[in-house]
């Protein structure tokens, strides 16, 4: 049986030290971009894979990102933080990064418990979900000067602008834009939105693409809301369609998520309409099971925005905090997927 490739046999390939080696594995910012390139290159045609509990002991680092679990709600969206999650463990292990996932009920539970694991030196790093307004998790990450990347916006909050404060976040915006463009060109001018009600972050920047979408053609349509949940869509949107000429008069329906649009759809089929063009945010398989349109949010293209806002783009570990750097965030733009 061949023995693993070691540090002195890609040393050697590169024709570099031993200690350049290590410097490129764990501090590449300082070596420069050829010999890095040089490096790297030696330890992919080896397939060199760096003995994680050694670098652990050598660096005091755990090589831990650490992420918090939301509670099982049931519904048809949470596919879409599991594919998160699944893309950010796969990709953190490709560079030699392990995540542990820890599970709370609240912000202030959330905080404990990492207090608990920053004490004890089991991560380096945190991924924060769920974001809101005043979340104070992050005001509480920025004082003990932990790096964390947040996987949504801060809505609102003055930390949005903060250097030290990066988030990635999809561009719900964009994405009904691009679907209201789509319905707008191929169904008609009456196009309606089925959205949350107002104050939240994220379903007001989905409809804002809409709203400016319906402007810019110089058309105008109709707005339904609902809370969360595929029976509440469905009991909204029956309610709506039974009064006279709602129906009739609209030509698609662009929805803030695909519980809204699956509930829309059948609320249509109840009313007769059964083929209403629909178009969903999340692209879950229950909407791709009933043919509905939807925005695919690609969390993976989000999880690896993550690692390379923790880690830089070639790093092996996540690198310090600079408080002095400009901003970094990214929107990912979603993707229509028409059915």
């Amino acid at each position: 049986m061949a023995k693993p490739p070691t540090v002195e046999d890609v040393a050697r390939i590169a024709g570099v030290s031993r200690q350049t080696v290590s410097n490129v594995l764990n501090s590449p910012h300082i070596v420069r971009d050829e010999t890095r390139e040089r490096v790297q290159q030696a330890i992919a045609d080896l397939a060199y894979r760096p003995h994680a509990a050694a670098r652990r002991l050598r660096t005091r680092r755990s090589s831990t990102i650490g992420i918090h679990l939301d509670p099982y709600s049931g519904g048809i969206s949470g596919v879409i933080l599991d594919r998160f999650v699944h893309a950010l463990t796969e990709r953190a292990s490709e560079r030699g990064m392990r995540v542990l996932i820890y599970s709370a009920r609240t912000a202030d539970e959330e905080i404990a418990r990492l207090g608990d694991l920053v004490d004890g030196a089991e991560i380096d790093a945190v991924v924060i979900t769920g974001t809101f307004f005043g979340d104070p998790r992050t005001g509480w990450l920025l004082e003990r000067d932990v790096p964390f990347v947040s996987f949504g916006r801060p809505w609102g909050g003055d930390d949005v602008y903060r250097p030290a404060h990066t988030w990635v976040d999809v561009d719900g915006a964009a994405g009904t834009r691009t679907a209201t463009r789509h319905m707008l060109a191929t169904q008609g001018a009456r196009i309606g939105f089925f959205g949350w009600p107002p104050d939240n972050g994220t379903g007001d920047d989905r409809e804002r693409g809409w709203r400016e979408a319906m402007t810019d053609a110089g058309a105008s349509g109709p707005r339904f809301e609902a809370v969360d949940g595929l029976a509440n869509a469905r009991e909204v949107m029956s309610a709506a369609f039974a009064e006279p000429d709602v129906l009739s008069e609209l030509d698609a329906l662009v929805c803030v998520s695909d519980s809204h649009a699956v509930g829309a759809h059948l609320a249509a089929a109840d009313a007769g309409r059964r083929h209403l063009p629909v178009i969903g945010f999340d692209n879950t398989p229950v909407a791709e099971a009933l043919g509905i349109s939807s925005m695919e949010q690609s969390p993976e293209l989000v999880a690896a925005a993550v690692l390379n806002l923790l880690m830089g783009t070639t790093g092996q570990a996540v690198a310090p905090r600079d408080r002095d750097a400009p901003p970094e965030h990214v929107l990912v733009e979603p993707r229509l997927i028409l059915r």
